[in-house]
């Protein structure tokens, strides 16, 4: 069993910089731990039999072929749709 102590939790968590009370310390650090025991079983499964794969429906990408098309608005009609325009843009809001 993979038990993870309350300060290993409380590091973690200041590394995170996240703030715990001392009940979410211990309530985490036994979910975490029957999390890690979780995957402990999974590693435990024997896959030597198992085919590698990366996909499993079947599905394969659908691409379609990218061509130029002639559009039949003017650029006055496009931008007439846009909330704002500026010197013949769309005019959007600054993402930093």
């Amino acid at each position: 069993m993979a038990k993870l102590s309350k300060q290993e939790i409380e590091h973690v968590a200041r590394l995170a910089r996240i703030g715990l009370s001392e009940k979410e310390v211990a309530s985490l650090a036994t979910q975490t731990s029957s999390i890690l025991d979780f995957v402990e079983t999974i590693q435990a499964s024997d896959t030597e039999t198992v085919e590698p794969t990366n996909q499993v429906t079947g599905l394969s990408d659908v691409w379609r072929e990218d061509r130029v098309v002639k559009c039949k608005l003017t650029r006055e009609q496009l931008l007439a749709n846009a909330p704002e325009q500026e010197n013949g843009y769309i005019k959007v809001p600054k993402v930093l």
